[in-house]
């Protein structure tokens, strides 16, 4: 019986050390094998890796991003933005981070806050395509045509050319008719 704990013992003590220990960048890791490019395929599995990981990193700006991001998939916009907001916070800097709080604003339908956040994104990366191409969408739902289709422009110009995505977006549903729209897939669109 003694043997027998004391294996259970050196078990347990093996599998505690440090050298078994997960890392919060293991967590993290986790849950980027949750993205399949687009969501979570698993939004509640990602949320508590990552809760792991700022548990061992509270200061991960992008495990507070990458939660936000699953806290949308669930269609829980308050709480990424929560989320978006300590990881701005953390790295002021980052454009994604605002883009991705644009999504939540426009989802809760506070559409000038994600104008607001789609301005910054492309403040601080001037270049950055998805930034102008959300900012395109909440302008076309505003049924702002003109200004819409300078925003698909410039995110043409950067390198957002997915043609079929843009047609069959229904965001562009009140402007896809307009001549601006049908001009820019002529000259953008492959």
């Amino acid at each position: 019986m003694r043997k027998i704990i004391v294996a259970i013992f050196l078990v347990l003590t093996f599998l505690c050390s440090p050298a078994m220990s997960i890392t919060a960048a293991n967590w993290f890791n986790y849950a980027l094998e949750l993205w399949d490019g687009e969501k979570y395929t698993d939004p509640g599995k990602a949320i508590e890796y990552l809760n792991n990981a700022l548990q061992l990193e509270p200061d991960s700006a992008l495990a507070y991003n990458s939660r936000g991001i699953a806290y949308r998939n669930l269609h829980q916009y308050q709480m990424a933005i929560k989320d978006f907001n300590v990881a701005i916070r953390l790295k002021p800097d980052y454009a994604v981070f605002y883009n991705n709080r644009g999504l939540s604003y426009v989802s809760l339908r506070q559409y000038q806050l994600a104008i607001k956040d789609y301005n910054e994104a492309i403040r601080l990366n001037p270049d950055y395509a998805v930034a102008y191409y959300n900012k395109a969408c909440l302008l076309a739902l505003q049924k702002d045509a003109i200004q819409s289709c300078n925003s698909l422009r410039l995110a043409m110009e950067r390198g957002f050319n997915d043609s079929k995505h843009i047609q069959e977006d229904k965001d562009f549903d009140n402007v896809r008719n307009t001549a601006c729209f049908i001009d820019i897939l002529n000259k953008y669109g492959k």
